[in-house]
């Protein structure tokens, strides 16, 4: 019996952080307990810092996402070892679920092509598994990648260079730009994955035939689910599809035809390239040496706030974010200076998210909370009645009365309301 093909998951930004741990459990859910999740650490293997990388994945796996994560450690086909290679694509092998995060998308592809990583991945995909590509590594696996450290960085005039181009391995010639929506820049144009308006402009012009533009706004993704032939928007922001002047905006909830994806259906809106960015928001965190007392509490507040909400203390929770934001408040010329302070406010309004989804679980009412205690009582009640077990069944009624719930037998049966 084939295989059914699984999920492509694109992320804008963000994940790591609280708006993608819902999505990341969702995801996993389909495998059931034993879910092998990989961290596939190449594209930020160059950074000195690759290693605290791959060990806050695992811990955000282990503490938010409430599973378990292995790394699939490929910081360098080129100067790796070869027991070092086949063990990282061993692992992407059996994986069920890869993630791929922050770091240089130029170099993690150079990387992968010297391996089987690509076939690995597609291989997976095919039969099942779950791929999930964010930030740096969304922009690879389109026919062509924007190289944003070279333009951004370096100076390069703007250029594509190619791409896994695994998106068309399933029938999708799109080109994937994360951060569609930054505004780090404050005083310029940081929208379309640091380009700004002027560049993506003529990067669009040199796009090959056939291609169009994929923008994932920053903390947001778009999860492919190939086996049932559509796309579904998750997170805080906007997905963008631009091809031949059309260009199609989906928000939070929005499902997308996957033969929309797949050039199958045009595009209905034609719409300018200057749309209005969203505030602020990016994932980046600085790195800091040492107790730093600008960003670790934002850190350390967000994860008490977190901590509060989980065990159900709404009211710590809320002081807690408070004073979250006045510690943004009072350090934000610092932040600033860091290029921070985005994610310091993403950060707030990420734990604003958090707050909504647990107030909306929360019951109504009074009546609501008590409810599945007071009617499996009540049912009781009844059977007590009609084995005659009057003492048993009056003392069920007096007990509720005394914590205020009175309980009045009606032809109808028992009905209760609260007295106070």
């Amino acid at each position: 019996m084939q295989k059914q093909p699984g999920v492509i998951a694109l992320m804008g930004s963000g994940e790591l952080t609280t708006t993608m741990v819902e999505v990341h459990k969702e995801l996993l859910h389909r495998y059931g307990d034993g879910a092998q999740a990989v961290f596939l650490d190449t594209p930020a293997g160059f950074q000195l810092n690759a290693d605290d990388i791959s060990k806050k994945a695992i811990d955000y796996f282990q503490t938010r996402v409430l599973r378990p994560l292995t790394v699939a450690s490929l910081k360098s086909a080129e100067t790796g070892r070869e027991e070092t290679v086949e063990a990282a694509c061993r692992r992407v092998r059996e994986a069920d679920y890869v993630l791929v995060g922050p770091g240089s998308p130029t170099y993690a592809l150079r990387q992968w092509q010297q391996t089987h990583i690509p076939e690995l991945l597609v291989q997976r995909i095919s039969e099942g598994g779950t791929f999930v590509a964010a930030s740096a590594a969304a922009l690879t696996v389109g026919r062509v990648t924007l190289p944003v450290y070279e333009i951004y960085k370096v100076g390069a005039s703007p250029f594509w260079t190619e791409g896994l181009n695994l998106l068309a391995r399933f029938g999708m010639n799109w080109a994937v730009i994360p951060h569609w929506n930054n505004a780090e820049g404050g005083n310029h144009d940081t929208r379309f994955c640091f380009m700004g308006a002027p560049r993506i402009a003529q990067l669009e012009t040199q796009l090959p035939n056939g291609i169009g533009l994929l923008g994932l706004d920053e903390h947001t993704a778009l999860i492919i689910d190939l086996a049932r032939d559509g796309a579904e928007i998750r997170g805080m922001g906007c997905v963008t599809l631009r091809r031949h002047g059309g260009e199609q905006v989906f928000t939070k909830g929005d499902r997308i035809p996957l033969g929309l994806l797949r050039g199958e259906e045009v595009l209905d809106v034609k719409a300018p390239a200057s749309r209005e960015p969203a505030e602020p928001s990016t994932d980046r965190r600085p790195v800091a040496e040492g107790d730093d007392p600008v960003w670790q509490p934002v850190e350390d507040l967000a994860d008490k706030v977190h901590a509060h909400l989980v065990a159900g203390r709404v009211e710590p929770a809320t002081q807690t974010l408070l004073e979250l934001e006045r510690h943004i408040a009072q350090v934000h010329e610092q932040l600033q200076e860091r290029s921070a302070e985005g994610a310091a406010r993403e950060a707030l309004r990420g734990l604003i998210v958090l707050f909504g989804s647990h107030l909306a679980r929360r019951p109504a009412s009074r009546r609501d909370c008590l409810a599945p205690l007071v009617e499996p009582l009540l049912a009781l009640r009844v059977q007590l009645r009609e084995k005659q077990l009057w003492d048993v069944a009056d003392a069920i009624r007096d007990t509720l009365q005394q914590a205020g719930v009175l309980v009045e037998d009606t032809p109808e049966g028992a009905r209760w309301h609260l007295t106070r």
